[in-house]
C-alpha cells in the first residue's frame, strides 16, 4: 500500500471516528434529564439536556427554599411574613425580595392598579390567604380597602418600608413566575441551554426540544376543565420564552352557595366577575408574565386588549365568555405558535 493510499484510507478511519463520536453525543445529548419536586403548594417539573448528564435536583430545591424564605406568606418566618407584622420596615437578608419589589411597581403602574401586591388585607378576609376567614363582611373590606396601594410600600436596594403600619404584602400573583426565573437563571449558568422549567404552571422555555429536535410544546388548560377531568383548549410552541396561566378553574370559595374567585380586584375589594376565564400570557421573563396574567385577570378582557396593544413586548392567549359561548383571542406575534383545538 504506496502513501496516497494509506492516507486516503486513514482520512476514511478519521472520517468515521468522528462522525461515530458525534452521532454518539448527538444521541446521548438527546436524552432528556427529568427532574421534580414540591414548593409553593405546588410542584415543579424540569425537563433539561446536557452532555455531563448532572442532576440538580439538590440545587433547585435549595434555591426554591431560599426564594420561599423571602416572599411565601405561609412561611410565618419568611421575610415578607416578618413584614407584614412590622410596624415599618424590614432589612433584606436574602437577594431575592427586592425583585418580586421591583417588577410589582412596574406592573402596577401599567396595568394602572390591576396588578397590586398590597391586595393582602382583601386576599385574607376573603379566605385565599393564611388568614383563613369563615364569611366575608361588607364592612370590612370596604374598610380593608383604605389599606391597598402599591404607593403605600417604598424599598431601596437593602430595605422595604411601609407607610402605614397596616399594609401588607401578598406575592401569590407573581412568586411563582419569579421562583420559575431563578431556577431558570441557575440552569443557564451552568451551561444548560436546553430546557423546559414549569412551576405551577408558570415557566421557561429554553431553546429546544432536543429529543425531538423541535419547539417546546406546552397545553393551555380548557376552562371546561375539573380537577379530576383535565383537557387542553390549546398547544402552544416556545422557544426562549416564558409563559404562565392564570384561571379561576378550581381554586374558589363557595359561601352560602356561591362561588368566589380567588383572584381579587384591588379596587372593588371583591373577587372578580369579568367574562375572562383565563389569561396565557408569554414573556421575555416568568415574573413578567404572571404579573400581567393576574393583572388581566382582573381588568377582563376588553381591557386587556387594548393593554397589549400598547405593551408590544409581551404576546397572550385569552379565553373569555360571550353570550354565543366561549371565545378565543391571539395577539399577532404568538399566533402562529398557537395550535386551538375547536
Amino acid at each position: 500500500m504506496n502513501i496516497r493510499t494509506k492516507n486516503i484510507v486513514y482520512s476514511i478511519v478519521l472520517l468515521i471516528s468522528v462522525a461515530g463520536v458525534w452521532f454518539y453525543r448527538k444521541n446521548q445529548i438527546s436524552e432528556p434529564i427529568k427532574i421534580e419536586g414540591e414548593t409553593m403548594a405546588t410542584s415543579y417539573h424540569i425537563t433539561y439536556f446536557d452532555e455531563e448528564k448532572r442532576d440538580f435536583k439538590v440545587s433547585v430545591d435549595s434555591l426554591l427554599m431560599l426564594v420561599n424564605k423571602s416572599i411565601n406568606n405561609y412561611d410565618p418566618e419568611s421575610e415578607i411574613s416578618r413584614f407584614n407584622r412590622a410596624e415599618s420596615s424590614l432589612k433584606f437578608s436574602l437577594p431575592y425580595l427586592l425583585p418580586p419589589l421591583k417588577k410589582s411597581r412596574e406592573v402596577v403602574s401599567g396595568s394602572h392598579g390591576s396588578f397590586d401586591p398590597t391586595v393582602m388585607p382583601l386576599v385574607n378576609v376573603w379566605g385565599f390567604g393564611p388568614d383563613k376567614k369563615a364569611r366575608p363582611d361588607s364592612t370590612k373590606i370596604d374598610s380593608l380597602k383604605s389599606l391597598v396601594g402599591f404607593e403605600k410600600i417604598q424599598f431601596n436596594s437593602d430595605s422595604v418600608w411601609k407607610l402605614d403600619p397596616r399594609t401588607q404584602l401578598d406575592f401569590g400573583g407573581i412568586g411563582q413566575g419569579y421562583g420559575a426565573d431563578v431556577v431558570s437563571d441557575f440552569l443557564k449558568s451552568k451551561g444548560v441551554e436546553n430546557f423546559l422549567m414549569e412551576l405551577g404552571g408558570e415557566g421557561m422555555a429554553c431553546g429546544r426540544n432536543l429529543q425531538k429536535d423541535k419547539p417546546w410544546e406546552l397545553g393551555i388548560l380548557d376552562p371546561n376543565s375539573t380537577p379530576d377531568n383535565q383537557f387542553f383548549k390549546a398547544y402552544v410552541s416556545l422557544e426562549n420564552k416564558s409563559f404562565t396561566t392564570s384561571g379561576n378553574y378550581f381554586n374558589f370559595r363557595e359561601v352560602d352557595g356561591r362561588k368566589y374567585s380567588h383572584t381579587i380586584d384591588p379596587e372593588s375589594g371583591y373577587p372578580v366577575q369579568q367574562e375572562i376565564l383565563s389569561a396565557s400570557v408569554f414573556a421575555t421573563d416568568a415574573i413578567t408574565a404572571d404579573a400581567w396574567a393576574t393583572a388581566f385577570m382582573v381588568m377582563g378582557h376588553k381591557r386587556a386588549f387594548e393593554v397589549l396593544k400598547n405593551h408590544t413586548e409581551l404576546d397572550a392567549f385569552l379565553i373569555y365568555s360571550t353570550k354565543d359561548g366561549v371565545a378565543t383571542f391571539t395577539t399577532e406575534k404568538i399566533s402562529q405558535s398557537i395550535r386551538i383545538n375547536p
